[in-house]
């Protein structure tokens, strides 16, 4: 952990660091990017750095887009990022009240505190969780993967049957190419371009990137609001006061959130919102300012963002879309996320750990003088802001193999993103499934190699049957509580007979 400091501290990874915080804070500000579009479609120009800068200064980007949301969400009341739609119920409400400073300052706080208790679980929980994943084989890694599928595309935003949809056709896509085992082409229809299948920069530069890009021309049309003043960003006593328990609970459920796979920010900012207004004793504040409304979901969901990297580190397994872009990333550098990550490579491993202090850091000295300029940033037309992201996005897949296949890939995937947007499908499922499809589909023909064909064995195994036991419980459990609430439904519209006096 020493030697990690020594790694983070180089001029080198620490301006870095530093680049990878103002871009996240610069994309929170831009509402519907997101991180995992820009970390997309930065991954070209990651493959000349040092795979331990690389993967810093991305992981900058994600925990600095928590908070850079936050900023129009207070003074604009239009969230930048998704896990900041929660912070302006009460965040804009506060600013209305010419308390914008003091609604950044709690965020700002919360940030760090969430982010600061996290990375310091982060240290802890990671060696331990990649010693006991030693013992994972190829059931194991089948049944993790398949849990890990099952699980985004249930909690998914776009509902579960479109979820699953969209898995299905990721774990699809994750077959085109030659088969690893008998080196058969699938789906390539006779293009030497698919030979080696369908490589991952294109699919998400294009559904994260382009169709990002082409669903925001729509939405980001209408004027901008004239942003709230912002005068004393320094909390009171009594607001720090006020938010303390907040910030406690906030740290603790985001982290614990961040770490199941498809929970993520939005889902910590979401549960500690609802956690703080169900426990106060004046419920009817929230909405109308209330400190804890901000302090929780900022607090939250940049725990969550550190937590989610936990699964990507020790597991190998990405939590989320914004982490399937990252585990890209360490592929592309030639390092696989793993159990054997903490000791093949400690140097990228604790490195990027605690990176996230000194970049927890930065964001509380930075986040509040740069506001006027974030705010400014918003006045650029999307007129002038779309085609140049467009250009580079296109200029980026093509460095990644000189190919124009590449380009075309990434517009028709940036059309499919583009369609799913507009129909209501996440892409997010559909990438995590095509990361985890491969790892699936090899893991499940090794263990059936193993156990001479028989698919029970899996359960004969204390891990993979405990995640497959998981895996029936997730899939059961929806489907026999739609059951009793059909039975209560028709039990109530049932005519009741009438009683003789």
């Amino acid at each position: 952990m020493i030697d990690g400091f020594a790694v983070v501290l180089e001029p080198t990874n620490l301006l870095y660091c530093l680049i990878g915080v103002v871009v996240g804070m610069l994309i929170g500000v831009l509402p519907g990017l997101g991180p995992a579009a820009t970390i997309a479609i930065l991954l070209p120009f990651t493959f000349d750095l040092e795979p331990v800068t690389a993967i810093i200064m991305l992981a900058g980007i994600f925990y600095g887009a928590q908070y850079g949301g936050t900023i129009t969400s207070v003074l604009l009341r239009l969230p930048g990022e998704a896990s900041s739609v929660v912070t302006v119920f009460d965040g804009h409400a506060l600013a209305r009240q010419g308390r914008a400073g003091t609604a950044l300052g709690i965020a700002a706080i919360g940030s760090f505190l969430g982010g600061t208790l996290s990375v310091v679980a982060l240290t802890l929980v990671a060696p331990l969780v990649a010693g006991f994943a030693l013992d994972f084989g190829p059931p194991e890694y089948a049944a993790l993967a398949l849990l890990g599928i099952l699980l985004v595309a249930t909690v998914s935003n776009s509902g579960r049957l479109k979820a699953l949809i969209a898995a299905v056709v990721g774990v699809l896509l994750a077959t085109v190419g030659r088969d690893d085992f008998t080196s058969t082409e699938r789906f390539t229809v006779g293009s030497l371009s698919l030979a080696d299948g369908l490589d991952f920069v294109p699919i998400a530069m294009g559904l994260f990137g382009l169709g990002e890009i082409l669903y925001n021309l729509e939405e980001r049309h209408r004027a901008t609001p004239a942003p709230a003043p912002v005068t004393d960003v320094w909390p009171s006593r009594a607001d720090l006061k006020q938010a303390s328990g907040a910030f406690g609970r906030g740290g603790v459920l985001g982290f614990a959130l961040g770490i199941l796979p498809g929970g993520g920010a939005v889902l910590a900012s979401l549960a500690a919102y609802a956690l703080e207004k169900r426990r106060s004793r004046h419920p009817e504040r929230f909405g109308r300012g209330a400190i804890e409304g901000v302090a929780a979901p900022e607090t939250a969901n940049n725990a969550a963002a550190t937590s989610s990297f936990i699964p990507l580190l020790s597991l190998g397994i990405p939590a989320n879309a914004t982490m399937a872009v990252i585990f890209g990333a360490l592929l592309i550098q030639g390092i696989t996320p793993g159990p054997q990550l903490v000791t093949e490579h400690p140097d990228l491993f604790w490195g990027v750990v605690n990176s996230m202090y000194v970049g927890n850091v930065l964001l509380l000295v930075m986040s509040l003088p740069l506001v006027g300029v974030f705010v400014r940033i918003l006045r650029v037309r999307p007129a002038i802001l779309a085609p140049v992201t467009t250009l580079i996005t296109l200029i980026g897949a093509y460095t990644v193999n000189n190919a124009v296949f590449d380009i075309g890939l990434v517009i028709a995937f940036g059309v499919l993103g583009y369609l799913m947007k507009k129909t209501g499908f996440d892409p997010g499922p559909l990438v995590l499934a095509f990361v985890l499809g491969s790892l699936l589909e090899s893991s499940v023909r090794r263990s059936l190699l193993l156990f001479d064909g028989n698919p029970l064995a899996f359960f004969t195994r204390p891990i993979s049957g405990t995640l497959l036991a998981c895996f029936v419980a997730v899939t059961v459990l929806p489907a026999g509580r739609a059951v009793l609430l059909h039975r209560r439904l028709r039990r109530r519209a049932e005519p009741r007979p009438l009683r003789s006096r």
